[in-house]
């Protein structure tokens, strides 16, 4: 659905100051149907990345193609897609109601095909009690519900978030995670990038890792997760004084050690696969 090919952003600082390069020679692809996590610490290049997947930023080299799904024209390409920045600006003096049709209608929607999509999503954001406040007096989390509301008002095949769970407590951030699981059972594929690792191991199919611009790792996270587990296991008995016994073990040594374990009568509590989380495997890398 998505392709980078060899993207380079390159930004020209001040005069005699060397250039930076944002972007360095990036390519991956971002398959239909999936939900894909954007992974990078602060300054890794995603956020650049994104701007020049939605045309706001030229790249210095490189393509990035739509699948033909997406469309034949540039228009029809972004008729297919909803984006929502980091930091959204949406005009105060709107209601979040106004605020939906006005969006609505920059994307040729009819009046009463702006008021359904309202009428489904808003429940389900638990945003339709504040839709007829002011946006100036919504806080982060309901901005952040509003501004992913309108992002699904065109009922977009492509769904692209940057930072969508940032700022929200753990409440909001299940909520949100629940409609990303939701439109994409609907065919939708979301493409978000995130800093809370915890979420996009729970919520994604796929993961891409970008430093400094270049890429790191593209693939599933089991695959990741696999890849960078060590062959340990844990190992939790009570002796005959019931004193709490754990041990970590190799597979080579797991099978004669439990049956030791056995043997001397001691209770056997546990037997538990030592799984890495996203969050290490990232600061590891």
């Amino acid at each position: 659905m998505i392709n980078f090919e060899n993207v380079t952003k390159i930004f020209n600082t001040e005069l005699f100051t060397k250039p930076f390069v944002a972007v360095n020679d990036l390519s991956f692809n971002v398959t239909s149907g999936k939900i894909v996590g954007f992974l990078g610490a602060n300054g890794a290049g995603k956020t650049t990345s994104l701007k020049m997947l939605m045309g706001f930023i030229k790249s210095s080299a490189g393509t990035i193609d739509f699948s033909h799904e997406m469309g034949s024209t540039k228009k029809e390409i972004f008729q297919n897609i909803g984006f929502l920045p980091e930091r959204p600006y949406f005009y105060p003096h709107l209601s979040g109601r106004e605020l939906c049709y006005f969006m609505g209608e920059l994307t040729n929607l009819k009046k009463n095909e702006i008021e359904k999509s309202i009428n489904y999503w808003a429940p389900k954001f638990k945003i339709d009690f504040a839709l007829d406040r002011k946006v100036r007096k919504y806080s982060k989390g309901m901005l952040q519900r509003i501004g992913f509301l309108v992002t699904l008002l065109h009922d977009p095949k492509l769904i692209i978030l940057d930072e969508p769970l940032s700022g929200l407590d753990p409440i909001g951030r299940k909520e949100l995670k629940d409609i990303i699981r939701s439109v994409n059972a609907d065919g939708k594929t979301v493409f978000f990038s995130s800093h809370i690792l915890s979420d996009v191991e729970e919520v994604c199919d796929e993961v891409i890792f970008i430093k400094e611009g270049k890429l790191i790792y593209q693939g599933s996270v089991e695959e990741i997760i696999r890849s960078n587990s060590k062959d340990l296991s844990e190992v939790v008995y009570l002796d005959n004084n019931g004193s709490k016994k754990v041990l970590m073990l190799d597979s080579d040594s797991l099978k004669s050690e439990v049956e030791g374990i056995l043997n001397k009568d001691f209770e056997l509590v546990s037997i538990k696969k030592i799984r890495p989380s996203l969050e290490e495997i990232f600061y590891k890398v």
